[in-house]
């Protein structure tokens, strides 16, 4: 077996980064570019389910932390 040595070796390595830069681009890095493609999505998918009604054990639903405070 041959060992990789100079260009084959970089050529090799940038295979490796490429393969998992375009594996990870569809999961991470365009939902992040197109935010609102995914809210109206998720505004259809839920649209009709009282979240307040499904709520387990009484608990407050879910809200933005990170939100602006309604005055």
């Amino acid at each position: 077996m041959t060992t990789l040595r100079g260009w084959r070796y970089g050529l090799f390595l940038g295979g490796i980064v490429g393969f998992i830069s375009a594996a990870l681009y569809p999961i991470i890095i365009h939902p992040m570019m197109n935010i609102e493609s995914y809210k109206q999505a998720q505004a259809e998918n839920r649209q009709g389910i009282n979240q307040e009604a499904i709520q387990p054990g009484n608990m407050k639903v879910w809200s933005d932390p990170f939100g602006r405070k309604k005055e």
